[in-house]
């Protein structure tokens, strides 16, 4: 490395190779983008290497830049169990646990028992972080552990195999097709499923990662009429109850809006899983392992709504739950 190098600057470059992009990588660091893209350049610079490869769907790690990444990952987990060791050492009193998810499980799993847990747990304040670059899917291989660094525990759609890291898989979140009643009273619904040729579509952002639902939407909106794309469920779920077209929501959303129907479901569409990450070594600690025991109470109790099936019932949140164990990431 150079001798000019910053350090400060490999903070950065962290951020970034565990977001994806400047956008959110500056999310992360609350400051601006041009800081972030001036302190990766800097860093670039120092090591005369280039550590990114620059496209339209983000920032992507060069192979210089993975070698990197694999030598910060144990420096940069060491410092981040270093500071949450001596947080851990606090007090109870007044404490406070981030939890980072979606939108859609911060507000329709997590949101509706907020109450029962604080009746619970006077002492403690959650902080729901609701940003999708925290509790997507996991990040690439030699990453630190996700953007988990300043939460203590998050739901992702896709299991962690890296990082210092205990994972859980509470549920699935399944998708359906929807569109809005005066949409199909005109244009009829899908002959098939999967085929939606002829039809208006609001799809997913072009940036969105494969999994089950985008990918299924990719293959069947081929032919179809795209008048839009979001990455925002919200804007999607609006776009479509204003009749723009069929779009693929969270069955917990659609099923519950009385201006949407049901077109298609998740033995179609797919879902989501739903896994509870949080370090290794503050899982033990209380107040982690209470809002552990919140999130997945919380998604048993929305059960049926994750998958679909609203008429099941299931026993609230302060019951005992039927889950998978807690395991590494590694096994």
């Amino acid at each position: 490395m150079s001798a000019g190098l910053n350090w400060d600057d490999l903070r950065f470059f962290l951020a970034v190779a565990e977001a994806g992009s400047l956008s959110a990588a500056s999310s992360l660091l609350k400051v601006n983008t041009t800081t972030v893209l001036r302190r990766v350049a800097s860093l670039e610079e120092a090591l005369g290497a280039r550590l990114f490869d620059r496209s339209r769907s983000g920032y992507r790690l060069t192979p210089r830049g993975e070698r990197l990444l694999t030598q910060l990952a144990p420096v940069d987990q060491r410092l981040s169990a270093l500071a949450r060791d001596f947080v851990a050492d606090d007090s109870e009193a007044d404490a406070v646990v981030r939890v980072a998810a979606g939108d859609v499980v911060a507000a329709s799993v997590l949101a509706p028992h907020l109450p029962l847990f604080r009746d619970a747990h006077p002492e403690l304040r959650l902080e729901i972080v609701a940003d999708p670059n925290l509790a997507g899917p996991a990040p690439s291989a030699g990453a630190p552990a996700g953007s988990l660094k300043d939460i203590d525990v998050a739901i992702r759609f896709a299991r962690p195999t890296q990082g210092n890291v205990i994972v859980r898989k509470v549920g699935d979140m399944a998708y359906g097709l929807y569109s809005s009643r005066a949409y199909t009273a005109v244009r009829g619904a899908p002959s098939e499923p999967g085929r939606l040729a002829g039809h208006q579509v609001i799809g997913f952002g072009l940036s969105e990662s494969p999994l089950a639902p985008v990918w299924w939407m990719s293959r069947a909106e081929q032919g179809a009429s795209v008048v839009m794309r979001s990455n925002a469920v919200a804007v999607r779920a609006e776009a479509a109850r204003q009749g723009l077209g069929l779009t693929a929501l969270p069955c917990i959303v659609g099923d519950q809006d009385p201006l949407l129907m049901r077109v298609s479901g998740a033995e179609n569409v797919g879902a989501l899983e739903l896994w509870l990450v949080t370090h290794n070594d503050s899982a033990h600690v209380g107040r982690v392992r209470d809002a552990m025991d919140f999130v997945v109470n919380c998604a048993k109790a929305t059960k049926p709504l994750l998958q679909g099936s609203p008429d099941e019932r299931v026993d609230g949140p302060a019951g005992a739950n039927d889950s998978e164990p807690a395991v590494s990431a590694a096994e």
